[in-house]
């Protein structure tokens, strides 16, 4: 089986990046290009569905060329892909609307439509209305019903880019169920549309796409994507799944009480669980299905947590980032050091992380806050309270998980993306959360877990949790300061408690803003 070979293939919202693996789930080559992100008006984005099934294809043949691989050996291949935004295809599988991103904010007022609903919609999708497909649905029906007269199907990108490789019509069109948590109109449990939801909202069933396992095979690659790829025609097609989820199966989340912690531009916090529970009492945690049958996990993030810290090197830190360059270091190194000087805690200053709105639970208006700065407050401060503002919002996150399940054994939590690389903030999250940080011994998380599941839709694989325990292992572990906990416990009461105050005054401004 070494010379077999299986393709993953990740379509995020800042490129698209491409790996090959063997059937051991070794690397063999990668490929990444930039996506480009589109801004007709303020407040929308878009992307060229066009410009996303391009970078697909040429990454994939990049990986093919470096490889030296022969594209017969390529046993199968899979899409992961962003998740809240939604796409369309017309009977000819164009793309009438185009993608409509997650970062896109046109559709705010179907939200609060969606609202007046919320607690059925949480009880029955999984999760709250927010920036995804229902609310974006809605406005391409109220607001444009020329266009939406043209639509086949609602799709993700995906299934946007899987469809045209293998060929597929617009009736053809399909979703894997572990987007089914941000639709607002599906019975996520049972994996199927809810004639209740769609009623409610008269949504047409004949808009939305079949829902599949992530594992089905939908199609073949054709001779024309097999010319634009370099794969061979006839190459099974999986239907892979969402970007969260390919990632939480590549590090091999597939234990109850494992936690999950993506420190990227946002910053995401997920829990594995073993059974469908809502957070219907504070609508702030999703419930999404995992690849894994049977398994799920709880999903809440903050839109930009990792962003911030760019803004405090670019805007508070030009001493700090002209010394790492001088000395060649990485900046927040640097940063981590000085934040390092200022004590648990930072002497009672506390910072919201929320700069571009709330997202969970859904709060547009609420912006970053710095409160308790006094004279003796420092830069080191500053940054440390930065760091541990993003711990007290998964500690109020896993809380509600713990609070839904107090039976859950929560075991460990694995980090990745780039502020992985911070063993210091992970100290932090650490000691606030009072659960070991793990670091693990791959990065291309998502883009394995596309391989693993494209494996095991064609028979290379026999068991999804097995081979991505199989292909994973910890490279460094840190324990929290139970006494650092302690400590903490108090100013996360207090970070949660804030919001009660400031979301008043932050409705206010929103209002003063707009005149």
């Amino acid at each position: 089986m070494a010379d077999t070979y299986l393709v993953g293939v990740d379509l995020g919202t800042m490129g698209t990046k491409t790996g090959v693996f063997d059937s051991a789930g070794n690397l063999v080559a990668e490929a990444y290009e930039e996506s480009k992100l589109h801004y007709p008006k303020p407040g929308w984005v878009e992307q060229d569905p066009g410009e996303i099934y391009g970078s697909a294809m040429r990454t994939i043949r990049t990986c093919i060329e470096k490889s030296g691989i022969d594209p017969s050996r390529v046993a199968g291949i899979a899409f992961d892909g962003q998740m809240a935004g939604i796409g369309s295809v017309d009977a000819d599988w164009d793309s009438p609307t185009g993608y409509d991103s997650w970062l896109d904010a046109r559709c705010r007022d179907y939200i609060t439509r969606l609202k007046e609903h919320e607690q059925r919609i949480i009880a029955l999708s999984g999760g709250p209305p927010t920036i995804s497909h229902g609310a974006k649905i809605l406005w391409w029906m109220h607001e444009r019903p020329d266009v939406f007269q043209r639509i086949a199907k609602f799709v993700q990108p995906g299934g946007y880019v899987a469809g045209r490789m293998a060929g597929l019509k617009g009736d053809e069109g399909f979703m894997d169920r572990t987007y089914l948590h941000f639709s607002c109109f599906s019975d996520t449990q049972a994996g199927e549309w809810s004639d209740e939801l769609l009623d409610q909202f008269d949504v047409p069933e004949d808009k939305l796409p079949r829902i599949v396992d992530p594992w089905e095979v939908i199609g073949y690659v054709t001779e024309e994507a097999a010319a634009e790829s370099g794969l061979q025609a006839g190459t099974p097609i999986a239907a892979g799944c969402g970007d969260q989820a390919a990632g939480m199966l590549g590090a091999a989340m597939v234990s109850p009480g494992l936690v999950f912690d993506v420190a990227g531009t946002a910053s995401v916090f997920a829990v594995c669980l073993d059974r469908f529970v809502t957070d219907q009492e504070n609508s702030t945690l999703f419930t999404a299905p995992l690849a894994v049958p049977d398994l799920y996990y709880a999903l809440a993030y903050i839109n930009g947590g990792g962003l911030n810290l760019r803004w405090f090197r670019d805007e508070l830190a030009a001493q700090e980032k002209a010394e790492s360059e001088a000395a060649g270091e990485n900046v927040y190194q640097v940063l981590d050091r000085m934040a390092a000087e200022a004590p648990p805690g930072s002497e009672k200053l506390l910072f919201l992380p929320h700069l571009g709105g709330r997202v969970c639970p859904s709060d547009a208006n609420t912006r970053g806050v710095y409160i308790g700065l006094n004279w003796s407050h420092t830069k080191a401060h500053l940054y440390r309270a930065m760091l541990e503002g993003v711990g007290y919002e998964y500690a109020y996150y896993l809380g509600i998980v713990r609070g839904l399940l107090p039976d859950l054994d929560v075991q460990e939590t694995r980090v990745i993306g780039g502020g992985a690389r911070s063993k210091f903030w992970n100290q932090i999250k650490a000691d606030i959360l009072g659960v070991p940080y793990v670091n693990l011994n791959r990065e291309e998380f998502a883009v394995l877990g596309s391989a693993i599941l494209a494996g095991y839709a064609v028979g290379v694989f026999d068991d999804l949790a097995g081979t991505a325990q199989r292909f994973v292992q910890t490279t460094s572990r840190v324990v929290p300061d139970m006494d650092n906990h302690a400590a903490y416990q108090p100013l996360v009461e207090e970070y949660v408690n804030l919001f009660d105050v400031v979301e008043p005054v932050f409705d206010r401004l929103a209002a003063v803003a707009s005149n």
